[in-house]
């Protein structure tokens, strides 16, 4: 089975399973948001303290997090070279045409990393924390204002929530398919980059029809229960705001607090 876990929802009865899933969302946004407040040592160490307390709260274990993050973690090493290889500053250590490798580009190269595994590590938690249904009725609720302006609110957040549920199970059937190739003998990152890329043709192709197949029959159970897109839907689920989620948007702000003082004292601007 594939290791990536964002997606998935794991039950529990932590304090974190019961906030409102409109709380979440917005702090997650807003903690996404502040994240490039960060620009020194003790910023992302503030963040860093408060991303871990989070993940402890979930219930879940930091090993499976990380975990989580494997499958991903070749996409952000090379996001992290690319930004140290052409960020210029500071003592420069190499220059080699347009690649450059300096202290401000191996500094920046590392917040780089920090706010991929945060962003990650926190998106994670909130769908670790939050049951699909609950999701899409808190998308739903936080975009109901836009449907003044004829935006189909429903259609994305079921799109949204549809689309975070499937990701873990699209990765389960990519391994599956591997695994069947490598026992008929496919050798994957071997060989030149074309007969990289022709390996690819094998896997791509079943999962294009999978995926296909699971989106009609989707859409058929869908209707079946009496789903028409653009009507006026009812819901039987009530989404109800407590002191608790009231107190977790005001750590949020108390965390804005302490970016904007830590970050006065930085060295890398």
């Amino acid at each position: 089975m594939n290791k990536l876990i964002l997606g998935r929802y794991f039950p529990g009865d932590s304090w974190l399973h019961q906030l409102d899933p409109r709380a979440k969302l917005v702090a997650v946004i807003y903690f996404i948001g502040i994240l490039f407040l960060a620009n020194n040592w003790q910023t992302y160490t503030l963040l860093w303290i408060f991303t871990i307390v989070i993940m402890r709260l979930s219930g879940v274990s930091i090993s499976t997090y990380i975990k989580g993050v494997r499958p991903l973690i070749w996409l952000i090493l090379f996001t992290v070279c690319m930004k140290t290889l052409f960020t210029a500053g500071g003592t420069i250590y190499v220059d080699y045409g347009p690649f450059t490798i300096s202290s401000f580009g191996i500094v920046h190269g590392i917040y780089t990393f920090c706010r991929f595994v945060m962003i990650i590590f926190v998106s994670t938690v909130l769908t670790l924390t939050t049951k699909p249904i609950d999701l899409t009725d808190g998308i739903n609720s936080l975009l109901r204002p836009l449907r003044r302006f004829k935006v189909p609110v429903d259609e994305i957040s079921i799109m949204l929530s549809i689309s975070l549920r499937f990701i873990p199970t699209l990765l389960d059937e990519t391994q599956k398919v591997m695994d069947a190739q490598r026992a008929r003998g496919t050798e994957f990152g071997e060989g030149s980059l074309f007969k990289q890329m022709k390996t690819l043709v094998p896997i791509l192709l079943p999962l294009f029809v999978s995926s296909m197949n699971r989106a009609e029959e989707l859409a058929n159970l869908m209707e079946v229960r009496g789903y028409q897109s653009g009507s006026t839907r009812s819901t039987f689920r009530q989404l109800n705001w407590h002191y608790r989620d009231t107190v977790s948007l005001g750590l949020m702000l108390l965390l804005t607090v302490g970016l904007a003082l830590l970050r006065e004292k930085g060295l890398y601007h």
